[in-house]
């Protein structure tokens, strides 16, 4: 029976939303005026760090020290801040848990130790070789938290990041004996400490390797998103689940470890970053990406800015200042989790 030019008209209707609606909300969720404001925001940040410091930029050697100290540790910024939080993002999604990040699975852990085995076997070995070291080392440790969860059935989310915490110990114990051995215990401490005040010209350039890892993380946001879903119902809309849990594991490794070896560690940023825009956008994956780089990126700034200034000349570990603030909301997803009455899954 052939229709009516109303009846076509009612599909024509029906069909437009499906057709563009989707595509224009994307859009509009993507490109939104607050993000520009964020976007502003954080290239003010990154102004002023690039203008603070001891030296004047117009003194006779200011503006060479200001190309060799002062810009690359602002790309390091950057790079750092934004490929952190979304391993963290990563990480959370993988394992359906909102307290995991590369600092409560142990996985920076294992990076410090494949810097200080490095350390060990290979004396004076160049800055590649030490971050071939904290890459594999972390890969591997991210590979065994995984394989635990797998075989272990969990009652509470938060033993999670406990088991990751104590796994981390053990290694930390295990590498903190090595470079007491090996005389390598001051290098041990400053990669602990975390800081950007070692990222010159000629150490930085290693840190584009997770410029690759962040513009990854964007192409392939929607496997990740399904992989969050679960094994099971992942398997079954045709995902290889397996295949993104390695993806997954050698970027968070590649992450880790690049940093670990050119800034050392940035405790809880990977937790903190992607809580706080869940928290006030919701778990829309793909619209959080932007946001999620750009706080991270501003979390890490803001973090060495305070270093830089409250005791100036001297410096404060960024990585003093930001485990300072990722305890504190640490602490406060906690509580609020449990006047919620649960832990979040």
């Amino acid at each position: 029976m052939p229709d009516t030019p109303s009846a076509a008209r009612s599909r024509e209707d029906l069909a437009t939303p499906v057709a563009r609606g989707p595509r224009e909300t994307r859009k509009q969720r993507l490109l939104t005026p607050a993000l520009l404001i964020a976007v502003l925001i954080t290239s003010g940040l990154l102004m002023l760090s690039l203008t603070t410091g001891a030296y004047d930029v117009f003194s006779a050697d200011g503006f060479w020290m200001f190309g060799i100290t002062r810009v690359p540790r602002t790309i390091a910024l950057v790079l750092a801040g934004a490929s952190m939080a979304m391993c963290g993002l990563i990480m959370q999604l993988l394992t359906q848990n909102r307290f995991v990040e590369p600092t409560t699975t142990g996985t920076t852990e294992w990076a410090g130790l494949g810097l200080i085995l490095v350390l060990w076997l290979f004396p004076g070995a160049s800055m590649l070789a030490r971050m071939g070291g904290a890459v594999t080392m972390a890969f591997i440790g991210t590979v065994i938290f995984f394989l635990f969860l797998q075989r272990v059935t969990l009652k509470s989310s938060l033993i999670v990041p406990i088991i990751g915490i104590m796994l981390g110990a053990v290694v930390s114990s295990f590498t903190t004996y090595i470079a007491l051995m090996t005389d390598h215990l001051q290098t041990l401490g400053i990669w602990f400490a975390g800081s950007f005040t070692r990222v010159v010209e000629g150490r930085y350039e290693l840190m584009f390797l997770v410029l690759g890892v962040t513009i990854l993380v964007f192409i392939t946001a929607d496997q990740f998103t399904v992989a969050g879903l679960g094994k099971d119902m992942a398997t079954n809309v045709g995902l290889n689940y397996t295949a993104v849990l390695f993806i997954g594991t050698a970027m968070v490794a590649v992450a880790t470890g690049v940093t670990a070896t050119v800034v050392g560690t940035l405790p809880f940023l990977g937790l903190v970053v992607p809580n706080i825009v869940s928290l006030f956008r919701g778990d829309d994956l793909r619209s959080n990406l932007p946001w999620v780089a750009l706080l991270g990126i501003a979390t890490v700034t803001v973090c060495d800015l305070i270093g830089r200034t409250i005791r100036a000349p001297f410096e404060i570990p960024v990585g003093l200042v930001l485990g300072l603030v990722g305890a504190v909301v640490f602490v406060g997803l906690l509580l609020r989790q449990r006047k919620k009455g649960g832990l979040p899954a």
